[in-house]
C-alpha cells in the first residue's frame, strides 16, 4: 500500500559514484528534485526504494532503503519516479498491520484498495484553522484525569526510563480513553519504531485481548529493520490516522514508541552526511524534523474528527534535560514523566506527579467537561502533597519527632496520596467524578483550615465531613 497505482519512469542513470553506509551519490539529471523517491536496481535485476535527500547541479545523495550491501555500483541502475514517498490509505486499513513503509506484512491484506494516495510528508495544521482542544478525554487514569487532564488533540508525550512501565500505561490509556458523556471511541493508530519485537507484540497481544485489535492500524519497524525505515515510520502512521480522521471524521488516538530510536535514526544518518553535529550529535534541524511531525495533531475547524498523539520517549540515563526529551517538550503540549523512585516502591503508574504537566488542562476541565471543582481540588492536590513531600525530607534531616502534628498529617497526606491517589491497578477504570470524590476524601486527611486553595462552596459541597451533614439535612427535610 506504499506505492501509487501507476507509476511513471521517466528518467535513468548508470552513473553511480559511490555509496557509504546507505547513501548512494549518482549523477544528477535535469529536475531531479529533493525528497523523490527512486529504485536501484541492483546487477540481478532486485530492487531497492530509495529517497533523494539532497540534490545539487552535479550530483545527488540517495537513502536507500534496506542499504546497499552486495550492489555493484558499476552494473547498477536508479531509476528517477518524478513524485514523492506516497502511501495507499484505506479505512479498510484498521485491524491490519504493516511494516514501517506501510506494506503489509500478511498477504491477505493486500486486498485492501487504497482511497487515496496522500504524500507522507504531509503538512502541518494551518494555524487559521487550528481548533484549540478542549475535549475532555477520560482515560480512566486518576493520575492523568485529575492532574495531567488529556483533551482531545493533544500532543502528550510519555518520558520515561529503561525499565519503566510506559508500555503499560500507554495499553491502558487506549483500552479505556472516551471522550466524556458520549459513546465514541477512539481509533488507534499504533508504531513501533525502531523497537524489539516483544514491544511491539505486547501491543498487539493487549488489542487483541481487549477487542481494540479491530479499530486498530499497527506500523511495527523493529530493531532488525534498516533504520533509514524509521524516518518514514511516525509519517507513515500519522499519514493513515489523518485520513480517518479528516477523511471518516473518527476519533484517532496515535502511540509513536520510541522516538528516541526515531532521533537516533537522525543522528546517525546526518553524521553519514558530514554534517555539522548539534547538542550530543544531533543534527542542528532536529526541532524543526520532530515539528514537521507533532504539528500534523489536533483539531480542525469545521471537522467533526480529531487527532491526538502520545509519543512515548526514552530518556538516556534518565535525563529530562537530554536534547531528545528537551526539545519534544518544547513542541508538545505537556508531558507525563516516570519517575523510577515511585517505581521501585511498587506504586503504579509511576507518574512524577511535579515534573508532568499538562499546558491544556484549565481548557479541558470545569463546569460541563469534568466537574465545578476540579480546579480547585487540582490547586489543592499539588500544594498539599509539595508540602508533604517537603516535610518528608526534612524529616529524614531533622527526625520526625521534631515535627508538629499538622505536619504530620501534611506527610501522611503525602503518603496515601502516593498510595490511593498515583497508585492504581493496571485494568482499573475509575470516572472523573471517582477520581474527585477520592482527591476529597485524601484532603479530608487535613484541617478545613489548611484547604486555602479550595473555596468554601466546593468543600462544603465535596467535602466528606460536609457531604454526610448534607445528606442528613436532606433525609431530615
Amino acid at each position: 500500500m506504499s506505492s501509487p497505482k501507476k507509476e511513471l519512469f521517466v528518467a535513468e542513470t548508470k552513473e553511480l559514484r559511490s555509496a557509504r553506509g546507505s547513501l548512494l551519490i549518482v549523477k544528477s539529471i535535469p529536475r531531479t528534485k529533493y525528497g523523490e523517491m527512486v529504485e536501484v536496481i541492483d546487477q540481478s535485476g532486485g530492487i531497492r526504494y530509495g529517497q533523494i535527500i539532497e540534490v545539487s547541479k552535479d550530483a545527488a545523495v540517495i537513502q536507500v532503503f534496506g542499504g546497499l550491501s552486495g550492489v555493484d555500483l558499476e552494473e547498477s541502475k536508479v531509476r528517477f519516479k518524478r513524485e514523492t514517498l506516497k502511501m495507499g490509505v484505506s479505512v479498510d486499513m484498521l485491524g491490519n498491520i504493516f511494516d514501517g513503509l506501510g506494506r503489509p506484512l500478511k498477504k491477505k491484506e493486500e486486498e485492501i484498495i487504497p482511497e487515496d494516495y496522500p504524500d507522507i510528508n504531509g503538512l502541518p495544521i494551518n494555524p487559521y484553522s487550528r481548533l484549540p482542544p478542549s475535549e475532555f478525554i477520560e482515560t480512566g487514569i486518576s493520575v492523568i484525569d485529575g492532574l495531567l487532564t488529556l483533551v482531545r488533540g493533544q500532543k502528550l508525550p510519555i518520558f520515561t526510563g529503561s525499565g519503566l512501565p510506559h508500555n503499560d500505561i500507554a495499553a491502558q490509556i487506549v483500552r479505556q480513553a472516551t471522550v466524556k458523556g458520549s459513546r465514541e471511541e477512539f481509533a488507534i493508530v499504533f508504531a513501533a519504531i525502531g523497537v524489539s519485537y516483544d514491544d511491539a507484540r505486547f501491543f498487539i497481544n493487549e488489542f487483541e485481548k481487549t477487542g481494540a485489535l479491530g479499530r486498530t492500524i499497527t506500523f511495527i519497524n523493529t530493531a532488525s529493520d534498516p533504520i533509514v525505515e524509521r524516518v518514514a515510520t511516525p509519517r507513515v502512521a500519522l499519514t493513515a490516522a489523518e485520513h480517518l480522521a479528516w477523511k471518516h471524521d473518527m476519533h484517532v488516538l496515535t502511540i509513536l514508541l520510541d522516538m528516541l530510536n526515531y532521533c537516533e535514526t537522525l543522528r546517525e544518518l546526518s553524521a553519514a552526511r558530514d554534517e555539522v553535529p548539534g547538542r550530543r550529535g544531533y543534527p542542528g534541524y532536529m526541532y524543526t524534523d520532530l515539528a514537521t511531525i507533532y504539528e500534523r495533531v489536533g483539531r480542525i475547524r469545521g471537522k467533526k474528527g480529531s487527532l491526538t498523539v502520545f509519543p512515548i520517549v526514552t530518556m538516556v540515563d534518565d535525563d529530562i534535560t537530554h536534547p531528545v526529551s528537551d526539545l519534544t517538550g518544547y513542541i508538545t503540549e505537556g508531558q507525563i514523566v516516570l519517575s523510577r523512585e515511585l517505581h521501585a516502591r511498587g506504586i503504579y503508574p509511576p507518574v512524577d506527579a511535579f515534573l508532568s504537566l499538562s499546558r491544556m488542562l484549565k481548557d479541558g476541565i470545569g463546569p460541563g467537561k469534568t466537574r465545578e471543582d476540579h480546579y480547585d481540588v487540582f490547586m489543592q492536590l499539588f500544594a498539599a502533597y509539595s508540602r508533604g513531600q517537603f516535610l518528608r525530607e526534612l524529616s529524614v534531616i531533622v527526625g520526625s519527632e521534631a515535627l508538629g502534628e499538622e505536619d504530620k498529617k501534611f506527610m501522611n497526606f503525602a503518603s496515601e496520596f502516593e498510595r490511593q491517589f498515583i497508585n492504581q491497578g493496571k485494568y482499573e477504570r475509575r470516572t472523573v467524578e471517582q477520581t474527585l470524590d477520592l482527591a476529597w476524601n485524601l484532603l479530608a486527611i487535613l484541617p478545613e483550615s489548611e484547604l486555602t486553595l479550595a473555596r468554601e462552596y466546593f468543600i462544603k459541597t465535596y467535602h466528606p465531613n460536609w457531604r454526610s451533614k448534607n445528606v442528613g439535612s436532606s433525609h431530615r427535610g
